[in-house]
């Protein structure tokens, strides 16, 4: 399948700008095995890359205008910007991205010469919370290195990324989604500090099970969701602390001193908010712990613990998803199941007994579509590489 989506899109490059491509690559999508919203709170993370990702190819054009065309949304086109019009405008879709990142590198001190067309095709579901957008960041990233023999490292493409997403885009997410997808590795899950960027790969060895990704079929919208005011509900309750103590983040804190300390963030929501950081964060470093232990009895705990303090205390599932778990909890082959990525939508991810998967799906399926009223989409997931050219 993946050289088939690299053909269709070389193909596709060739009829619509007349000529084979200059570069082509890959970016996955990523899913988050627990450590949900630590990132922005000085926290750890356990992020993989997955096999599902963006196929991208690129030629340098000679003039002062980037061409973009993506076979996932065929009825817009080709969608043009020129190089010194680098400003958002909703009316330019997904190619706000490039725009973004195109604006990035060159703020960065990267200056590019000339435009360059692109084809894009992707086979992340949009909008599912598998990080699509980073994904395309990070493709644009290594596209453009290579096209303009830029002596950019992996790492500050990361951080473009982010920038991307940050000041362009107006989304306040930490640097998870684009570290995981330019640092992947297959068969290895990445425990990442997000304050020092330090990471570590830890073997992602599941045995006789698959990570099962279910998709709510919810679309989620990270920019219109509930992540910026989560992101500033943890801003205030750290301030408050800060006003007694010398706490750097909430990922800082053990949960044994916010235990002592949380009575004086005087509010209960941020409390809970607060908790579900501090708590989360212990959990993956924990995680980190017994998958290097191959104990995955108790990284499945550790899933279950992630999900009831994302609904209870963090307040992002929503009801598709928690469905989804709940489900997934009901089934004997399921070791452990939770949200990832921002929630209220999106998706889940289950460790699943792989000669169960059929019939896991089969009785999730079931269960959500009586309750939620349409059906679930499922993928096994496969660790993969991060971002390249080839």
């Amino acid at each position: 399948m993946k050289q088939a989506l690299m053909n269709d899109v070389m193909e596709k490059f060739n009829q619509l700008f007349a000529g084979e491509p200059g570069s082509h690559g890959f970016a996955p999508g990523r899913v988050n095995l627990i450590g949900e919203h630590t990132d922005y709170n000085g926290g750890h993370v356990l992020p993989c890359a997955i096999t599902n990702g963006t196929y991208g190819a690129a030629r340098l054009n000679g003039m002062q205008e980037v061409r973009c065309y993506s076979e996932n949304f065929v009825d817009a086109g080709v969608i043009t910007f020129s190089l010194d019009q680098l400003t958002y405008d909703k009316a330019d879709g997904w190619t706000n991205y490039v725009k973004g990142m195109v604006k990035s590198i060159q703020e960065a001190g990267y200056p590019l010469s000339e435009g360059f067309d692109l084809a894009i095709e992707g086979n992340i579901p949009n909008g599912a919370g598998l990080s699509s957008s980073a994904s395309l960041e990070l493709l644009v990233g290594v596209l453009v290195r290579d096209l303009f023999n830029l002596e950019i490292d992996q790492l500050t493409l990361i951080k473009l990324g982010q920038r991307t997403e940050n000041q362009f885009i107006g989304v306040n997410s930490g640097i998870m989604d684009q570290f995981a997808v330019g640092m992947g590795e297959s068969d290895q899950a990445i425990f990442l500090d997000t304050n020092t960027l330090e990471y570590t790969l830890v073997p992602a060895d599941f045995k006789d099970n698959v990570l099962l990704i279910m998709n709510t079929n919810k679309r989620r919208e990270l920019s219109d969701s509930k992540y910026n005011e989560r992101r500033s509900q943890c801003e205030e309750a750290l301030r408050r602390l800060q006003e007694h103590h010398d706490v750097e983040t909430l990922g800082s804190l053990t949960p044994d001193t916010f235990d002592q300390i949380a009575s004086e963030i005087g509010d209960e929501i941020l409390m809970k908010r607060a908790r579900h950081a501090v708590y989360e964060n212990e959990r993956t470093l924990q995680a980190k712990d017994v998958l290097t232990k191959n104990d995955l009895k108790a990284f499945g705990e550790l899933m279950n613990e992630s999900h009831r303090s994302l609904r209870d205390d963090y307040d992002v599932t929503g009801v598709e998803l928690d469905t989804l778990v709940e489900a997934a909890w009901r089934e004997n082959a399921v070791i452990g199941a939770r949200m990832t990525g921002a929630g209220m939508g999106g998706c889940a991810i289950a460790l699943v007994n792989r000669d169960a998967v059929e019939d896991v799906k089969a009785h999730i399926q079931s269960y959500y579509q009586e309750r939620i009223g349409y059906p679930a989409s499922f993928y096994v997931a496969e660790i993969g590489d991060g971002a390249k050219t080839f």
